[in-house]
């Protein structure tokens, strides 16, 4: 009746469009089992406008690696929810890494820029050598002529 769908959580669509039901048999489950996970902050539904839950293709990949978890690997459902935030996390860092990256990629293409730019190319920018470490003293004059 229904075929097999063999989706990763990366790869999966974050539309809210699938109803209780559809997601429950998607993801082997008993409706029952969605709800539970829900109140527990597992897998979170979305809301339709008449209240009922609403899951995305993400959220049937995320049922089934909780389920893969807890059956096949004996995690219980609290380990399963900390493993569940540290991976988001760990996602959320990757894309803040990878935005950081593009932003210094953007900076050292701007500073090439700059380089290049003016009537002595590459020389607008100068480096300055190490910094002296050289002691100077300073005497103020002294309104007597000395």
């Amino acid at each position: 009746m229904y075929e097999e769908i063999s989706i990763s959580v990366e790869q999966a669509s974050d539309a809210k469009v699938l109803i209780i039901s559809v997601a429950a048999r998607l993801a082997g489950m008993h409706p029952q089992t969605l709800r539970q996970y829900d109140r527990l902050g597992l897998v979170q539904a979305g809301r339709a406008g008449g209240g009922g839950r609403r899951y995305s293709e993400r959220d049937v990949a995320l049922l089934r690696e909780v389920q893969r978890l807890s059956q096949d690997d004996g995690v219980n459902l609290a380990g399963i929810k900390r493993i569940i935030g540290l991976e988001q996390m760990v996602g959320d860092l990757q894309q803040q890494v990878a935005e950081l990256q593009q932003q210094l990629r953007e900076a050292y293409a701007r500073i090439a820029e700059l380089e290049g730019v003016g009537p002595y190319p590459g020389r607008d920018l100068v480096r300055q050598p190490q910094p002296s470490t050289a002691l100077v003293v300073w005497r103020p004059r002294r309104g007597d002529g000395r």
